[in-house]
């Protein structure tokens, strides 16, 4: 370490340390009584100790039901939209068919568009063509992401050369035979970074859900820990509590991808 880096390594620290402090205070609080949460001085080691708050959550509130609606439509938005982004990434990579640079231009341009303008006529799309079931809807705006199909499209241009697929081609293999057996096992390390960035923002999803959902028997994680907040009691320690167990599935998908996630980045990363 050089004393003209010393400047940088501090920032880097400082930013640590703010990044992280919300995440301890959150853990820290979801272990003290409601009234020591906001008590000052702070205190980050909860005094007294109690597992109350995770207690009351669990058996008072409908948790349970909550983080299993979340969970499955991110499992399965996922799923659908991994697949679908690879199948298009390499029609738009390795294909070429009338309108590709006009429709790849289109999809591009799409990422400039923030989702709460699209909102209100998909929901209204959804509505009048009878598609407005929940469980259905909330999977929908995730099933075709133009970030995951432009991320497929650049990992395979840069990562399978034509040769591979031609040899495939005089061997007799069809052409769904060639994506299914060459082409998505060259792209697992994509396909990991993708899966894990596409369940985080179906999983973290606030806003869709909202608009979507009126029976609470179908609230999302995300709407069922609001219902906690803006209550009249204002249950800060339950939000806590919630909060840290909804962070859970978002870190063991990353323990069990972290190879494939830092592998489909720098890869992309390095070759670009």
């Amino acid at each position: 370490m050089t004393r003209a880096r010393l400047p940088l390594y501090a920032f880097l620290v400082l930013l640590f340390v703010g990044f992280l402090a919300p995440l301890v205070w959150a853990l820290s609080g979801s272990f003290k009584p409601r009234g020591d949460i906001f008590g000052y001085p702070p205190k980050l080691l909860p005094d007294p100790f109690t597992l109350d708050n995770y207690r009351t959550l669990l058996t008072e509130q409908p948790f349970a039901r909550w983080f299993l609606m979340s969970t499955v439509v991110a499992a399965v938005a996922t799923v659908v939209s991994v697949f679908v982004c690879a199948l298009a990434g390499y029609a738009f990579a390795k294909f070429r068919f009338a309108g590709k640079r006009l429709l790849f231009n289109v999809m591009f341009s799409s990422l400039s568009i923030p989702f709460a303008v699209i909102l209100v006529p998909l929901f209204v799309i959804l509505v009048k063509t009878g598609l407005g079931s929940p469980w259905f809807a909330l999977i929908v705006p995730w099933v075709a992401p133009a970030f995951g199909i432009f991320m497929m499209q650049q990992y395979i241009v840069q990562s399978i050369p034509d040769s591979v697929l031609e040899a495939a081609r005089i061997d007799g293999a069809s052409e769904f035979g060639i994506f299914r057996t060459i082409v998505l096992p060259l792209l697992r390390p994509a396909l990991g970074a993708l899966g894990v960035w596409q369940f985080l923002q179906s999983y973290n999803s606030f806003l869709w859900p909202l608009v979507l959902v009126s029976d609470s028997s179908q609230y999302t994680l995300p709407l069922g820990l609001q219902t906690l907040f803006v209550s009249e009691q204002r249950q800060y320690d339950l939000v806590l509590a919630g909060a840290v167990l909804a962070v859970l599935p978002a870190v063991a998908l990353f323990v069990l991808l972290r190879k494939q996630l830092l592998e489909g980045l720098s890869t992309g990363a390095v070759k670009g």
